[in-house]
């Protein structure tokens, strides 16, 4: 097989695993009265459908990664993408609703297995120069995968059920898993000893901190199961980090964060999921609850923010090479802040459709610049070697974003509004997507923080102490 063939092939399955697995992040919320009606579900029960794939899917990314670099990263992305594929089944055969989140948290175990593999797969298998390109539409199909996710949902459960969410996942993994056998090419991480103490530390702690956060909004932020589980968790975070700084084979270096691109567009990741996620949960449901539309009519209507994704970051991203990751990165996320803070100051009960399109692709113009360079600013800040690692950080730290937005931001939402009357859900959902905007806007400075174009490896070449902590 060619380098060329390689590459090709790498990319293809790479991309179809990773759409997969990253619209199972929102697919399910259209759906959710349709099961509610079909399985007897409860409003918590309903929250937990969502909730079980987010959790384990977070808590678990860095763990993903992990087991890529010590066991092989080809022979774990097959495992994933069984696992997700056995899962999805196992959803769409659900009698109940505890079985329907059982196989949800099975899927973001899998999902977990996958998502930072597809990065770590594909960076190995493309050459250096083209790299941007590549990671561009990498960027693009993550992107669009969580925009679009309402829209399939909600296409998929008005022209057949809401089962067939999860079975359409079963013959796209079934054509995939062999593909992925046979056409990827076998890589290890350079640390091939497993970091057992490392790994249940931040997988325990993290699950304290997202299970703290995802079921605060229905105890209470005071209630003592959430006190606890937030403060053992960040207790359990930084132990990991003080395990990470001590053992000679750490599964997250810490001395990634001496890297200023690594740390800040981290950072920028973390507020810019913050914002997005839990926006595009709120509007697509405004859309519905509100304006009375259908599942379907409001992922078409929100399109012009959802597409723009897969138009303009494949563009964008080939341009990162030329003016790199800040300017790009610094831009979109100035843009969706705007965007939602827009979309925040027109939504009322009656406002006419037209007036959103302009901000919803404002909007997705943002989201496209910060999609494309953001994988190859966090790949760029370190040693070849580490981008297994590195990956499962950001990704990690990405859908940790994203689950403090929803949370955070269902928390404005219930505390100013709620789903009552159509204008009381606007009440609620105004502030809420104001602070997103806020939010996102503090990202857009972060990202100013990130160098030009220098990758840390090459720094290392220069500085003693970065070489002598690689």
């Amino acid at each position: 097989m060619t380098s060329r063939t390689r590459t090709l092939w790498t990319f293809a399955i790479t991309s179809a695993a990773l759409f997969m697995v990253v619209l199972d992040n929102l697919v399910v919320t259209t759906a959710l009265p349709t099961i509610q009606r079909s399985l007897g579900a409860s409003i918590q029960e309903l929250e937990w459908t969502v909730n079980a794939y987010t959790l384990t899917f977070a808590v678990l990314l860095l763990t993903g990664a992990a087991l890529g670099d010590r066991f092989g990263r080809r022979r774990m992305f097959v495992v994933g993408l069984a696992v997700f594929t056995a899962s999805s089944a196992a959803a769409a055969l659900a009698p109940d609703v505890n079985w329907l989140i059982a196989a949800r948290a099975a899927q973001g175990f899998g999902g977990a297995m996958v998502l930072p593999l597809t990065l770590t797969l594909l960076s190995d298998a493309v050459p250096v120069e083209r790299r941007g390109l590549a990671l561009g539409f990498w960027s693009a199909i993550s992107g669009l995968g969580v925009a679009i996710g309402p829209l399939v949902g909600g296409a998929v459960v008005e022209g057949i059920s809401w089962q067939w969410i999860f079975w359409l996942n079963v013959p796209i993994g079934l054509a995939v898993l062999p593909l992925a056998a046979t056409r990827l090419r076998e890589s290890h991480g350079p640390d091939r000893s497993l970091d057992i103490p490392g790994l249940a530390l931040v997988s325990s702690g993290l699950f304290g901190i997202v299970w703290g956060l995802v079921r605060g909004n229905t105890l209470g932020w005071t209630d003592p199961q959430i006190l606890v589980a937030l403060g053992a968790g960040a207790v359990l975070v930084t132990s990991f980090v003080a395990w990470e700084l001590g053992t000679s084979a750490p599964m997250l270096p810490m001395r990634f964060f001496r890297s200023r691109a690594f740390a800040a567009s981290n950072a920028a990741s973390l507020l810019m999921y913050f914002g997005m996620f839990g926006s595009i949960f709120l509007l697509t449901q405004y859309l519905q609850l509100v304006h009375g539309y259908t599942p379907l009519r409001a992922g078409v209507a929100t399109l012009p923010w959802t597409a723009m994704p897969m138009l303009i970051a494949p563009i964008a991203g080939a341009y990162v090479d030329r003016i790199g990751g800040r300017p790009l990165m610094a831009t979109g996320m100035a843009l969706q802040a705007g965007a939602l803070a827009w979309m925040a100051a027109i939504s009322t009960t009656s406002t006419p459709y037209i007036e959103m399109v302009i901000p919803f692709m404002m909007a997705g113009v943002g989201m496209a610049l910060y999609f494309a360079p953001s994988a190859h600013v966090v790949l760029g800040s370190v040693a070849r070697r580490d981008e297994g690692k590195a990956s499962g950080a950001a990704n990690a730290i990405r859908e940790l974003g994203g689950v403090f937005g929803v949370a955070v931001l269902g928390t404005i939402f219930s505390d100013r509004g709620g789903y009552g009357a159509p204008q009381h859900f606007v009440d609620g959902l105004v502030p809420a997507v104001a602070v997103g905007a806020v939010v996102v806007a503090i990202g857009a400075g972060i990202a100013l923080a990130i160098p030009r174009r220098r990758r840390a490896a090459e720094q290392a070449v220069e500085q003693p102490e970065l070489r002598a902590a690689a």
